[in-house]
């Protein structure tokens, strides 16, 4: 019989439905991580909030666990390449607490607004400051949404039953999905010079770290006010207090923080500043769905080796698993590599299966595919949010399947379009495994992917690879292979080259300023 620990608070129906499924189950929630690491190793399941946090230390120790299930979105608290390391599946529920935070956020922009923490604190106190309390209406102004995804389409909603105009950034938002929402799509930097209040909606990424630093909130109208129901380190919060202090900001709500628990923050103490101890998720009816939505999808991996909603694992039967999973790899792979090339918002994204693979489950190799595509911003989307979150943005998915027409018994290709681009690349298993490259821009060529890699698209000319071999020796970059092709004579070019290691974003930049270089980018598999 399995057994599952849940070490967070979690609702009593999660505990039901694992002794409905024959599940031993030990609830324990509030463990330190001394206790934690001394009884992990007895169990086969572990099922987590925010509070528990699964490090390596913990993983190391957990020599029956199989899987991790997270009741909410976020993972941060759990180390996801020690678990993949150690064949942990870890999973969440990324759709059970959507309306809940967006819930939350309008809350806070109305608290922010209207200055109701401080007005109650200082009336419960037996003052009558009426004067004091002089906030803003919402009705006719501007909310700027940063993310409009799931949650952030869901809070223009409410934004706009408000009566607020909502103007949205988001590299995934097309001008279609925008429409359907009434939203305005705009850059960020139009959208932080038009806002009136700005909330974020996005995940915390190498990208977003900061999004709001000095230099964004020094473009915000003097006035302006920020919510941020999403997570902490999006914003600069040294120099949020500082505009708070200053004036240029009328005020901030803030729900996350860069260190939680957040006993001390430098935030703290400002006098326009609404804070609550990270209760986006916080109600009773989300935390019901989530904690039943954990047990089920644990329950049943445990039970029957079914994956749902996993983050590190893609989403596929028992029956099936052994042949389609390095299937599921290249679509992953093929889809992340037009995804790292795209900084614009994608249109459409069209699949081509031919041969043995179009036999197979292509709904999961396409899922596959557009997790790949979007892991570059959404760094927590696997094969089942990835649909959903194309479909909040308005991203086209389609597919084709057709007998085999070439010289490749399997052949995947990739199309990704965008506004003003169009950006393919396609792939194939060889008998003995191997995933290759061998259709990149419509050029053949014939390449392995590797964890790191060079890509470039140049004119076709004489001493073009010199200059790149020499600039790459200058930088200390090896080459382990490198792979040509083009188009015709003298027309376009593409190289690709296997690395040993993330080449720096200046040695990029450098490799674009070479003569005849159209476009350079590193990429990581």
């Amino acid at each position: 019989m399995p057994k599952v620990l849940i070490s967070d608070k979690l609702s009593p129906a999660a505990v039901e439905i694992f002794k409905a499924r024959g599940i031993e189950v030990d609830f324990k929630p509030g463990l330190d991580k001394d206790e934690l690491h001394k009884i992990i190793g007895d169990y086969d399941g572990l099922a987590i909030r925010s509070a528990t946090k699964v490090t390596p230390k913990i993983v190391e120790a957990a020599h029956k666990l199989k899987v991790v299930g997270r009741a909410g979105i976020g993972v941060d608290n759990v180390d996801i390449p020690a678990a993949s390391a150690r064949g942990i599946v870890v999973m969440n529920t990324p759709f059970g607490n959507s309306i809940t935070t967006a819930e939350h956020a309008i809350a806070m922009m109305l608290a922010v607004a209207r200055d109701i923490p401080a007005a109650n604190a200082s009336t419960q106190s037996g003052k009558w400051e009426k004067s004091r309390f002089m906030g803003a209406e919402v009705t006719g102004k501007t909310l700027g949404l940063i993310g409009c995804g799931n949650i952030g389409s869901i809070v223009a909603n409410r934004a706009q039953g408000l009566k607020m105009r909502v103007v949205a950034f988001d590299p995934f938002l097309s001008e279609d999905r925008a429409q359907e929402l009434g939203v305005e799509k705009v850059e960020l930097e139009e959208l932080l010079k038009r806002a009136d209040f700005l909330t974020l909606h996005t995940p915390l990424t190498d990208k977003t770290r900061n999004i709001i630093s000095a230099d964004a909130i020094a473009m915000m109208k003097r006035g302006a006010r920020i919510i941020n129901c999403a997570r902490g380190g999006l914003i600069d919060e040294v120099a949020l207090r500082k505009a708070l202090d200053d004036g240029h900001l009328a005020g901030a709500a803030m729900d996350v923080f860069v260190e939680e628990p957040a006993t001390e923050n430098v935030l703290f103490g400002s006098e326009n500043l609404v804070a609550t101890p990270h209760l986006g998720a916080a109600t009773t009816e989300a935390q019901e769905k989530v904690a039943l939505q954990v047990a089920e999808q644990m329950a049943d991996y445990l039970l029957t080796g079914a994956v749902t909603n996993a983050i590190n694992m893609p989403s596929i039967s028992a029956e099936e698993a052994p042949k389609l999973k390095p299937f599921v790899e290249l679509a992953e792979r093929l889809g992340l590599f037009v995804g790292q090339l795209t900084r614009s918002a994608i249109d459409e994204v069209s699949i081509e299966y031919e041969g043995e693979v179009a036999k197979m489950n292509t709904k999961a190799l396409t899922s596959a595919v557009i997790a790949g595509v979007l892991r570059p911003v959404l760094t927590d989307v696997n094969m089942i949010s990835a649909p959903v979150y194309a479909k909040d943005r308005g991203i086209k998915i389609s597919e084709t399947t057709r007998e085999q027409q070439g010289v490749y018994e399997t052949y995947m290709r990739v199309q990704l379009k965008t506004g003003n681009s169009t950006r393919s690349v396609a792939g194939t298993i060889y008998s003995d495994g191997q995933m290759r490259l061998i259709q990149v821009k419509g050029i053949n060529m014939d390449a392995q992917l590797a964890p790191h890699m060079l890509y470039t698209v140049n004119e076709d000319q004489p001493g073009f690879i010199g200059r790149l071999g020499t600039l790459l020796g200058e930088e200390g970059v090896n080459i382990a292979t490198f792979h040509l092709g083009r188009d015709e004579a003298g027309g376009e070019a593409i190289a690709l080259m296997q690395v040993d290691h993330q080449v720096a974003d200046d040695v990029v930049e450098k490799l674009r300023a070479l003569p005849l270089v159209k476009y350079a980018a590193a990429l990581a598999f």
